[in-house]
């Protein structure tokens, strides 16, 4: 309900190789995204993905949850 009204949290996630924007939630209450993300950034890492940046938002989302930008 939260997502659907614009007050979910999420975690934009980007990576450079590949180039891909990862959306990490929703979760009701920012405190309960920074607790859980961390296991997402690990298990990015441990793909060896390229250099990783995040960012917290508050936004509604719909699907996909997953944008590859690299060609290919």
């Amino acid at each position: 309900m939260a997502n659907g009204l614009g007050v979910a949290w999420w975690a934009r996630v980007e990576t450079q190789a590949p180039h891909v924007i990862y959306w990490f939630g929703p979760f009701v209450r920012r405190e309960h995204l920074e607790a859980r993300l961390h296991v997402f950034l690990d298990d990015l890492r441990s793909e060896q993905s390229g250099s990783i940046a995040h960012e917290l938002l508050q936004v509604r989302r719909g699907e996909p949850l997953t944008e590859t930008l690299d060609p290919g």
